[in-house]
């Protein structure tokens, strides 16, 4: 394995609609969205799981969106840009029981909305918004929506995983077990990228994007090699392992939720805990990857 860094990265020259795209990403708009989706919501609630999939639903229709409901287990489906490959941009919209999910993951769903609300206003290649549900149940909607996937379908999957807790505390950060502690700070400031040999082409890219556009904003690319990935469970705890066990290019962005934030799986993971300037920047890289993909 290896950890690529963005403040390792010479940065390239800016492209000047890229950037004015990127300062379009509102903070206040994120909140709002945290704060729209912050409530106990597990699938064993279905009252409450289907509220959430109906304002996700809503959403979408005010963007100009037709979204469409996949599988059993109602994942919300929304596409843009026309026919090919697409850049899939993917979130849990399930909680845990007992905890309204600020970070965990009305972050990761409050950076696909945005996304997807800016790029209405691009000419872009196929991209396709996927809001999971079950991953808190053992990933059962990723899994069901990678098992109906038509070959060629997805060129790369960025699958978001609590993006929205930021501390600069000194011994913030930990590092999951299985993976040495040398490889990542111990202040919890960045945001960590998690490839695999299917992925790391995309994570590099990612990472110099970073250094370009996003300079404030420390990333963190943990590039695996010769499927070691396998070997440490920590690794696959979210909706990008089905991408991953079938073949296709995956990662996953993360804050690394408990190993940094205290409120995991608590009622105290509430909208008040987040840094959205943090989030914000997290929102600007996806929408960075979206815009430049193939340039």
């Amino acid at each position: 394995m290896m950890l690529a860094s963005s403040a390792n990265r010479r940065p390239r020259l800016a492209d000047a609609a890229v950037a004015a795209a990127l300062a379009a990403v509102s903070p206040d708009r994120l909140r709002g969205l945290v704060d729209l989706l912050s409530f106990p919501r597990p699938y064993s609630d279905r009252r409450a799981n289907t509220r959430a999939r109906d304002l996700l639903l809503q959403y979408l229709r005010t963007l100009g969106y037709t979204p469409s409901l996949h599988g059993r287990f109602d994942n919300v489906v929304a596409s843009a840009g026309g026919d090919g490959p697409a850049l899939l941009l993917g979130a849990h919209y399930d909680s845990v029981a007992g905890t309204p999910g600020a970070d965990d993951n009305a972050s990761a769903v409050a950076a696909c909305l945005e996304c997807a609300r800016l790029l209405t206003d691009h000419d872009i290649g196929p991209v396709r918004i996927v809001l999971f549900n079950r991953e808190e149940d053992g990933l059962l909607g990723s899994t069901e929506y990678v098992a109906d996937l038509p070959a060629g379908a997805v060129g790369e999957a960025h699958v978001f995983e609590m993006v929205g807790f930021c501390t600069t505390a000194p011994n913030s950060q930990r590092m999951p077990p299985g993976l040495p502690g040398f490889l990542a700070p111990d202040v919890g400031d960045f945001l960590g990228l998690l490839a695999n040999r299917h992925s790391n082409a995309v994570a590099e890219e990612l990472v110099r994007l970073a250094a370009t556009y996003l300079p404030d904003l420390p990333v963190l690319a943990l590039k695996m090699y010769l499927g070691v990935e396998t070997r440490v469970d920590h690794l696959h705890r979210s909706d990008h392992a089905p991408f991953w066990r079938a073949g296709l290019p995956a990662l996953m962005w993360t804050d690394t939720s408990e190993f940094r934030n205290p409120h995991y799986h608590r009622a105290t993971d509430t909208p008040d805990t987040l840094d959205y300037d943090f989030l914000a920047n997290v929102t600007r890289l996806a929408l960075a990857r979206t815009l430049t993909r193939g340039g």
